[in-house]
């Protein structure tokens, strides 16, 4: 069942009004039956002014009387359009504390593989702040160096939907404003379950980058030219010049 939205305000309310039960207001607003009954004997929600749930459509006056009259019947809450949303999550993403570690690699993986989403769109899908996210693209980040870009969705930090929405919202706007996308950049909005298959390109360590395009071949065929020389002939092979004692003997 939807919570009522000031929960809290109207379990007051409720306590102060109606005969309802501790158990029937505790199941309509969600909270614990001890602390509806610590609200009835003033120390719980003290100052809290109470919330008229049935002039702000949240209750029908006739669903308090049959849930007085019958201390078993649950109160359905009435629906309300303007308490639609009201449940959202507000202000930035809470990220638990284990996994705060891993925001820096899934920020650099979001700034790798989709460049077309902005600081603030990263910020709300892993609950960051904008100078992390700008020192990362930067690369002056202080653990730069070490980070490896990890998908947020593997690591639980967004739900693979959000961040679905986010890149097709990113490159809707780069085609309204007529900006033009490189292949590259096409490629990358993909999801990422097709990322997580893709194969990882193999690199070349940087001691030897510049010798991409360096090949043997070359000088196999100059070996293989200069050594054309033929040693079929043993005997040949074995004629050694002859000391001067032998050439007396004979």
């Amino acid at each position: 069942m939807a919570r009522p939205i000031m929960a809290r305000a109207t379990a007051v309310w409720l306590v102060d009004n109606t005969t309802l039960t501790f158990k029937q207001i505790s199941d309509f607003v969600e909270m614990h039956e001890l602390e509806i009954q610590g609200i009835a004997d003033g120390d719980v929600a003290t100052g809290v002014k109470g919330f008229d749930p049935v002039t702000n459509s949240q209750l029908d006056a006739d669903e308090i009387k049959k849930a007085e009259a019958d201390p078993l019947y649950k109160l359905n809450l009435k629906h309300n359009p303007a308490a639609l949303g009201e449940e959202k999550r507000r202000g930035p993403r809470y990220t638990p504390l284990s996994k705060r570690q891993d925001r820096p690699a899934s920020i650099y993986w979001l700034v790798k593989f989709h460049p077309e989403l902005t600081d603030g769109q990263i910020s709300k899908l892993v609950g960051t702040t904008k100078p992390t996210i700008q020192s990362i693209r930067e690369r002056t980040h202080w653990n730069i160096s070490n980070l490896q870009p990890i998908d947020p969705v593997a690591l639980g930090l967004c739900k693979q939907s959000e961040l679905d929405t986010a890149v097709q919202k990113a490159a809707g706007k780069k085609a309204t404003d007529g900006t033009i996308m490189s292949d590259d950049e096409r490629r990358k909005l993909v999801s990422t379950e097709q990322s997580l298959e893709m194969p990882t390109e193999p690199k070349i360590p940087s001691s030897m980058e510049g010798l991409e395009a360096f090949s043997l071949t070359e000088n196999q065929s100059q070996d293989s030219e200069e050594n054309t020389e033929d040693f079929s002939d043993a005997d040949s092979f074995f004629n050694l010049p002859e000391d001067d004692d032998n050439a007396e003997k004979k």
